[in-house]
């Protein structure tokens, strides 16, 4: 999948993922590849991606999410 996270002052984030785990404001949900069209707002927290086993972590302050087609945008505070 493609993912994108970005903030007002830059990219933070431009590349394939896996999985993507993201702070819902409700609490944690993951995406995966074929996930169903959807937009969510996000609370603080990380943001977990996940490649062939290796994970990165992103700290966000909120924001919102849009997934649509195997592309997963991330726009964060």
């Amino acid at each position: 999948m493609k993912l994108e996270i970005i903030t007002p002052e830059k990219h933070i984030f431009d590349g394939e993922a896996d999985l993507v785990q993201l702070p819902g404001t409700d609490g944690l949900f993951e995406i995966l590849k074929n996930h169903a069209p959807m937009i969510a707002a996000l609370g603080k927290g990380k943001v977990k991606i996940g490649n062939d086993n290796n994970f990165k972590f992103i700290e966000i302050n909120g924001g919102i999410v849009e997934v649509l087609n195997n592309r997963i945008l991330v726009l964060a505070e």
